[in-house]
């Protein structure tokens, strides 16, 4: 391990925190916060007392600190105190006995990893993951001919950012058919197919640097629609590169099916998230540096910012007239403030003011209210959505706006008339009451019904299905970004923690039931009942286009000069073919089918030094090609242990020697 020549130049953390804490202060020095109701919080240990925000100072001391850590005296003592899960006593039972399923199938995003992890709710075991912008050698997804086309035609890039999941909808309701996701790394949008549980579909959408949100039109899926996030010159060829005046930020909304950009609309400043109106109209999307700056500090100089409502209709006409500019192929609509289709009787973009950095969108479950948490702002800004269509003042739309407390960044529905916000800055959850925010007055912390510690800085919350038109209202899942005492260490790169919480019929106090620790960074998840999926569990061959190979069909085919085409069968406990033999040089296309009709009988097929590994399942059929470089034998062997004679299921690739 090297070593630092200079003690000197290793930074007191604290030194590090408080420059945070000064730019942080600096940034809300404008921004109307609520004044602390005493000295923080207690943590029970003699002449120490932090506010919540101060966690991160004391990482030295948090080991000391256990699981007292940050659960006193802010909630209303509903919380399981610095437990990691409810004692066996507890109404909030989650705990699934072997053998029993879960009631909910939960899709979490994968983050840095690129994958999609599937949970069983509530008793928050992983059930699979299901790689998307990665490879995996367990599935050979990547390595595979199919999925190795299907990721080199989206950028044949190395990873990707896998952020905010949604499934496809049917009058407003989760159909079980697709889940999209976006990378936020590189500007695609994936589909999932969730009869197989694979990815089926990447598009690397044109004109786009980063993808942040993403989500699908309600009621019916009619678009993948999704923000991107980073403002870049239009079309990015270096031409504008060095002024910014002339970058901008677009959404972009994707086919479902062919998974094509369908047309894009450029606005001011930086989009963020997004979610739709549950009638098929508008696309409401969170918006932040609407000073277009390119640095932290301009980008937070004004204490104003703006949401951005896109009319669908209205851009799909604008199109359908030729209002556009085609850049890379895709219809580009203009849709910044100054743009003539936003000067007339119905603009394609209405521009709403916010406290500044928004950071989210989410709609209620009957559609009448855009929810934007604040961020830099202690509120929760709720648009009437039904208000939009003929208001000419911005102001108008403006339904309420509670004070649910410092650093709120999303929030979900429990079906029942309230809302929940996660604190970013205070490490709470807020439950909130709709209506009573509506009648109140602007800022008022009237509406707040309690708050529950989490552990700790939240990001994204979901309640059960709240993003449908119907949420179930029982369970809530706090994504939070830090665990720091909650799990054994691990090292420096701690795990996230996902806390599960109770909150019954929507009247029942918030109950803290259980940590589960998440390998970084988690970004966001979606819940379906089971009873809404239908997933095969052996593969159909007419829903691929693989040709089924059967036992009779295994053997060798030379195709060309140099390369030969294999075909083998795989079941209990043997290949098709106990060996085949190439040439050296040879281009080798290896397909292979199972031919097992039994589900969970799955056989892999590895090649020693060829970096071949790919599993199929019962009547799948995979293919991969690769070049035979080296004369030899190399054993092919089954990588999943599917039988007692598992070890002896062998094949054997001879290689022979070129000839000169």
């Amino acid at each position: 391990m090297s070593q630092h020549s200079n003690e000197s130049e290793i930074r007191d953390p604290n030194d590090v925190i408080d420059e945070y804490e000064q730019t942080l202060d600096e940034v809300l020095a404008e921004v109307d916060a609520p004044e602390p109701d005493d000295d923080g919080v207690s943590l029970d240990l003699p002449g120490l007392s932090l506010n919540r925000r101060d966690f991160m100072k004391a990482g030295a001391a948090v080991g000391a600190m256990g699981a007292a850590a940050g659960c006193s005296g802010l909630s209303n003592g509903s919380g399981s105190p610095g437990g990691s899960q409810s004692d066996g006593g507890s109404a909030a039972d989650h705990l699934v006995a072997p053998g029993e399923h879960d009631e909910y199938y939960g899709f979490w995003s994968g983050g840095h990893s690129g994958e999609l992890r599937i949970v069983g709710i509530p008793s928050m075991r992983e059930l699979t993951r299901i790689p998307v912008f990665n490879t995996d050698c367990a599935s050979g997804y990547g390595y595979t001919d199919r999925s190795t086309e299907m990721l080199e035609d989206a950028g044949d890039y190395t990873w990707g950012d896998n952020h905010h999941p949604n499934l496809s909808e049917t009058d407003g309701d989760y159909d079980g058919e697709y889940l999209f996701v976006n990378d936020k790394a590189n500007g695609r949008i994936a589909r999932v197919n969730l009869t197989y549980f694979e990815t089926d579909a990447i598009t690397d959408v044109p004109n786009m640097q980063a993808i942040h949100g993403c989500t699908v039109l309600s009621p019916d899926t009619k678009y993948v629609l999704g923000n991107g996030e980073f403002r870049a010159p239009l079309p990015n060829d270096g031409t504008d590169a060095a002024n910014p005046d002339e970058y901008t930020s677009l959404l972009v909304a994707v086919d479902p099916e062919s998974m094509q950009a369908q047309w894009q609309v450029k606005v001011d400043g930086n989009l963020d998230i997004n979610d739709t109106g549950k009638e098929g109209r508008w696309v409401i999307a969170s918006c932040y540096n609407s000073e277009e700056a390119t640095a932290i500090q301009g980008m937070t100089k004004d204490d104003r910012d703006n949401v951005k409502a896109f009319d669908v209709p209205a851009i799909e006409q604008a199109v359908e007239n030729g209002n556009y500019e085609e850049v890379n192929g895709v219809p580009v609509v203009d849709g910044t403030q100054e743009s003539p289709l936003n000067q007339g009787d119905r603009p394609i973009v209405k521009y709403v003011p916010t406290p500044k950095s928004p950071h989210c969108v989410e709609v209620g479950p009957n559609g009448d209210y855009a929810f934007i948490a604040g961020k830099l702002s202690p509120t929760v800004t709720m648009l009437d959505i039904n208000k939009l269509a003929d208001s000419s003042d911005p102001e108008e739309v403006v339904a309420g706006r509670p004070r649910v407390g410092l650093g709120p960044l999303h929030t979900t529905f429990d079906g029942n008339g309230h809302a929940y916000t996660s604190l970013f800055i205070d490490s709470q959850v807020a439950k909130w009451d709709i209506q009573q925010a509506v009648e109140a007055e602007t800022g008022s912390e009237d509406p707040i019904i309690e708050k529950q510690d989490v552990h700790y800085n939240p990001g994204h919350i979901q309640a059960l299905e709240a993003m449908t038109t119907d949420p179930d209202g029982e369970w809530l899942v706090c994504l939070n970004k830090l665990s720091k005492d909650r799990f054994l260490p691990v090292g420096p790169i701690m795990p996230d923690n996902d806390q599960l919480i109770h909150i019954g019929d929507g009247e029942s106090s918030m109950e803290l039931v259980a940590d589960h620790p998440a390998y970084p960074e988690p970004h966001d998840c979606v819940f379906a009942h089971r009873d809404k999926i239908d997933a095969k569990k052996v593969y159909d061959p007419a829903d691929y286009e693989e040709t089924y190979i059967e036992e009779a069909d295994s053997g060798v085919e030379r195709t060309g000069e140099n390369s030969v085409e294999v075909k083998m069968t795989t079941k209990r406990s043997e290949f098709g073919l106990p060996d085949f033999t190439v040439q050296q040089g040879d281009e080798v296309t290896l397909k292979t089918t199972n031919i097992e009709s039994v589900q969970d009988i799955i056989h892999g097929v590895a090649i020693p030094e060829h970096d071949i590994n790919y599993a199929v399942a019962p009547q799948d059929t995979q293919h991969v090609t690769f070049t035979a470089d080296d004369p030899g034998v190399y054993w092919i062997y089954c990588t999943y242990f599917c039988s007692a004679l598992h070890l002896e299921m062998r094949s054997r690739m001879i290689v022979e020697p070129a000839e000169d």
